[in-house]
């Protein structure tokens, strides 16, 4: 699959994504990041509002699936559970095998899939090599990692060039 760090789109959020607008695109399945994409760091619950957009995916015939690199043992699980929906720590994004893997769990194939991240350098290579359509939100939060804003800025281009090319 192809290497590129180019979304197809860069949305305010996760709630921006319209669930009818992704079911007319043929979508079945959406694997979103849980860090700075569901929620901030450390934030073990979602928020309303995501609650609310979960409920929206599932009346459109969509299936949300959490797919994180988070390595803390229960923090993947925990926001799962309380979305009810299925997980995956540890994933290992960008390499593709994660993607596969959650895909394969869902019954779906990579066309009827996107994967919504906040981070060029994970979320959407991986899902660029996987054929899955990667889907860049705005991050949450940036307060308390100075790394985090070096990788933001080192992204600038692709979040401008993915600006020009969106899905929805």
């Amino acid at each position: 699959m192809p290497f590129s760090l180019i979304p197809q789109g860069v949305y305010p959020s996760v709630t921006a994504l319209e669930p009818e607008a992704l079911a007319a695109k043929g979508i079945r399945l959406v694997l979103a990041d849980l860090d700075n994409t569901l929620a901030p760091y450390k934030v073990p619950r979602p928020a309303a509002e995501v609650v609310a957009w979960k409920q929206a995916l599932d009346r459109a015939g969509i299936r949300l699936f959490l797919l994180s690199n988070s390595r803390k043992p229960n923090r993947a699980r925990l926001f799962a559970e309380a979305l009810d929906i299925p997980y995956q720590g540890h994933s290992g994004k960008p390499r593709r095998g994660g993607y596969y893997k959650a895909m394969e769990r869902m019954g779906v194939k990579p066309e009827e899939t996107v994967m919504v991240g906040d981070q060029i350098f994970t979320d959407v290579l991986g899902a660029n090599r996987a054929g899955v359509v990667p889907l860049l939100v705005e991050p949450i939060r940036l307060a308390g990692n100075p790394g985090r804003y070096i990788r933001y800025a080192v992204e600038t281009p692709f979040r401008a060039l993915g600006r020009r090319r969106p899905f929805l």
